[in-house]
């Protein structure tokens, strides 16, 4: 195979100028002008910025290194297999070389080590011993806590008894089914269990929205939850930071651990949004907690998953739904809760991390009749049909479907929406009704450039806003501007994600001030020039949406087919809505999205779950 298999690549697209750069310079430090070594490198490298944790030789061996007819071919997988072991740059398992070879898989040496102490996380926990629990106070705090809900099992008391049972635990659940209801009931319990001792809970999210919204949630809850006046005072008491911010992360730095300092301070951590956790962030957060620290993660295993590589969350659930609880687990739920979970058949035999594992099933917020609970089933399951009949045959009041405007015809589609959704949140009175009023509605696209884009709602929506005279742009900087920042910032503490209004501020002599919502409730301000990176945000992408919800919602999809059109992205952004979603999108990228499924390739699941469960 010839070394210039890379540049070829290149000049097709199929690869970036990056990864033909790290696959020159792999080829350089091993001194060799093998074109599989220079393919491969260039191909993990690009398998990485798709999001995928490894490559999958297996899988591409023998075959086109990219689409087209014309694209060169891949080796056959045992000479390309034996070609990579003799180089000097590419490792076994265990060995310090920029690539490590763990069977037919290629790694970056980084993620193959975040992968592996992830697993081996997950394998001292749920082998070794399990926290000391007052099993009789815990199914008092349960029956308090959580009123029965009806079901024949009651998945939210089975989460409450697992979050306390175990060392470590996954809840996963749609859109109103109640995960930070459960969270906070949860808290609780483990409050109750702590007798009278301070108990060191930690709250976090990945982006500091979601942070935000997971404290407000606690808080709340804190003012009507059946508990002892003392667990509520400190449930409202209770902060919720960035994952980033919790680790004492810096850009650029490399993950806190044991090996390089104090384990951190708390009994039990619980992150929330846990999808949009990148393997490498959860990696840095488990080499930080104490061997007896209980880790609890909830999130929505259907929705995207973390920009950065890896899908953790679906490594952790596995793909059945219906999986079976180890004997020993089932009982000890039985006893602590009450319900009855599915045990194994004869000859079953459940992995461990299943029994970690809960999933809320009933929805609290989308009735039968809801379209967008619906829509939303159809999407997740894969249920094409349903999901273009739910779309096609309207009649339903919170689910609305029309094709996407044509570029000229945009700005007069959009007209009354966007009117109705932002034409008053000016009229506020105050920062904080102005911000209550902004976040009812919100226009979500899939792409980032092109005709249906973020920067092209936007420019259509700040135009639409003049001309009725809501807002008075004229300049960069003008009252009423929303911005969302688009890279952190820990000096300013300002987070990707965040959210904040140019308004006229009174202390500063009526000059604009951009306001941002703190935590606790109060308004944060900042002169326009001081913010990090920044974009408007009259509209944004399904992506940076992830961790907010909606009253209402525009979702706008384009014409015809793009490579992030997924039934992921589909099942977000529909799910943001609490009232109402309006669905824009061509026929052919409508059918794109609901027949493909985000795969990422990784080590992790195939070490967790036996070959059925994957």
């Amino acid at each position: 195979m010839k070394p210039g298999i890379v540049d070829s690549l290149l000049a097709a697209g199929a690869v970036s100028n990056l990864d033909r750069c790290f696959a020159l310079l792999m080829a350089r430090l091993a001194g060799s002008e093998d074109g599989a070594l220079a393919l491969a490198a260039a191909l993990v490298s690009r398998a990485s910025a798709e999001g995928n944790i490894c490559l999958d030789l297996a899988g591409l061996a023998g075959g086109p290194a990219a689409e087209g007819e014309a694209s060169p071919r891949c080796p056959a997988l045992k000479p390309w297999i034996s070609a990579l072991r003799q180089s000097a740059v590419v490792g076994a398992p265990g060995e310090w070389r920029p690539l490590v070879l763990d069977g037919s898989r290629l790694y970056l040496h980084r993620h193959w080590d975040a992968e592996q102490g992830l697993a081996r996380f997950l394998r001292e926990r749920l082998s070794g011993p399990l926290p000391a629990v007052d099993v009789a106070r815990l199914r008092e705090g349960i029956e308090r806590l959580f009123r029965r809900g009806g079901e024949e099992t009651d998945w939210q008391r089975v989460a409450a008894a697992v979050a306390v049972l175990q060392p470590f635990c996954v809840i996963t659940g749609g859109p109103g089914t109640g995960k930070t209801t459960t969270a906070a009931g949860i808290l609780a319990l483990l409050l109750e269990q702590s007798e009278g001792r301070p108990a060191r809970i930690a709250l976090a999210a990945p982006t500091g929205k979601a942070a935000a919204r997971l404290q407000e949630a606690i808080r709340e809850s804190a003012g009507r939850i059946a508990a002892p006046e003392a667990v509520r005072e400190t449930l409202a008491a209770m902060e919720a930071s960035t994952l980033h911010r919790l680790l004492g992360r810096r850009a650029g730095s490399p993950p806190r651990g044991r090996d390089e300092g104090e384990p951190l301070p708390f009994d039990a951590v619980l992150v929330d949004e846990a999808s949009m956790v990148s393997l490498q962030l959860l990696y840095g957060l488990v080499r930080t907690l104490s061997v007896d620290a209980r880790l609890i993660l909830l999130g929505d295993r259907d929705q995207l998953a973390s920009v950065e590589a890896g899908a953790v969350l679906g490594d952790l659930c596995g793909q059945r739904r219906d999986r079976p609880y180890s004997v020993p687990a089932g009982e000890a739920i039985a006893r602590a809760s009450g319900e009855t979970v599915p045990l194994p058949a004869d000859g079953e035999s459940p992995s461990p991390v299943g029994d970690c594992i809960v999933e809320l099933r009933r929805n609290w917020r989308f009735g039968a009749e809801s379209g967008i609970g619906e829509l939303s089933r159809a999407v997740r399951d894969g249920s094409r049909e349903e999901a273009l009949s739910i779309l096609e045959g309207g009649g339903r009041g919170d689910l609305g479907f029309r094709p996407v405007p044509r570029p000229r015809d945009l700005s007069r589609a959009l007209r009354d929406i966007v009117t109705a959704g932002y034409g008053d949140y000016m009229q506020g009175d105050g920062p904080a009704e102005i911000f209550l009023r902004f976040n009812r509605f919100r226009i979500l696209c899939a792409l980032r450039e092109g005709l249906w884009s973020v920067g092209a709602l936007n420019a259509a929506v700040q135009a639409i806003l003049a001309r009725e005279g809501r807002l008075r742009p004229g300049r960069l900087w003008y009252e009423g501007r929303p911005v969302m920042v688009t890279r952190n910032d820990y000096g300013l503490r300002l987070f990707n994600g965040d959210v904040g209004i140019a308004l006229a501020d009174p202390g500063a002599g009526g000059d604009l001030r951009v306001f941002f919502p703190a935590p606790d409730g109060t308004m944060r301000t900042f002169e326009p020039y001081r913010l990090p990176e920044h974009e408007t945000a009259f509209a944004m992408t399904v992506h940076k949406s992830q961790g907010t919800e909606f009253d209402r919602v525009l979702l706008v999809l384009p014409e015809t087919d793009a490579r992030v059109l997924t039934r992921e992205l589909l099942y977000t952004g529909v799910t943001r809505a609490r009232k109402r979603v309006d669905l824009w999108a061509g026929g052919e990228a409508l059918r794109a999205a609901l027949s493909r499924r985000i795969e990422r390739v990784s080590g992790l699941r195939t070490q967790l779950w036996p070959a059925g469960d994957r």
